[in-house]
């Protein structure tokens, strides 16, 4: 894996054919451009009935993939003001902005996330929404550190460590994961670094 400054990792972002890794709230991400979605899965091994997240620096840049009533949207910008930026994912209902692959086995969703790290926001301001997943191989626990990502992804181009904890512990707690449904409302997917429970 190269580490390469911030601009150099904006402009490979951009590219569409390079993945980053960069630090998130929660687990460190792997990045690129969503036209270029298939990259992630390739080079995670990863089974095409797992959709990848997209990532923003703020809701506004991600409403626009999404469509629904204006009640819908009521109920999700409420949960997002209250939540984001933070670890929360919300699966709603998706636009055919999307690229299909971003979610080749589900086109009709799309999991949205803004993180809680200046750093990620900072990244996505400029590159604009990307794909993201965990950095890790499919089934396996994700990889928290620099190095540790090093040695499994070496295609991979990460920030330079300059500024930045060397090998630093992120939480190794993902983000919880909720979808809305039209008839019912949300319903929880997995729980995880923000605890929710809504009335049944």
């Amino acid at each position: 894996m190269a580490e390469v400054s911030y601009d150099e990792l904006v402009t490979a972002a951009l590219s569409g054919n390079q993945v980053v890794s960069f630090p998130t709230d929660t687990v460190p991400a792997l990045a690129v451009r969503p036209d270029h979605a298939q990259l992630l899965f390739e080079l995670k091994q990863r089974s095409a009935d797992k959709p990848l997240i997209l990532m923003g620096a703020t809701s506004a840049d991600l409403w626009p993939f999404t469509q629904g009533r204006e009640t819908d949207y009521q109920a999700w910008k409420k949960i997002a003001a209250q939540y984001w930026p933070g670890a929360l994912t919300l699966v709603l209902p998706a636009t055919a902005q999307v690229p299909l692959a971003m979610h080749p086995h589900d086109p009709t969703t799309i999991g949205l996330r803004v993180p809680d790290c200046q750093i990620a926001r900072q990244i996505l301001q400029r590159t604009g929404p990307l794909a993201t997943t965990s950095a890790n191989l499919s089934n396996q626990p994700p990889l928290t550190s620099l190095s540790a990502i090093a040695r499994q992804f070496p295609t991979v181009l990460t920030l330079r460590s300059e500024g930045l904890e060397p090998d630093q512990s992120i939480s190794e707690i993902p983000s919880t994961v909720i979808k809305w449904q039209a008839d019912s409302g949300w319903e929880i997917l997995r729980q995880g670094g923000v605890k929710l429970q809504f009335k049944e």
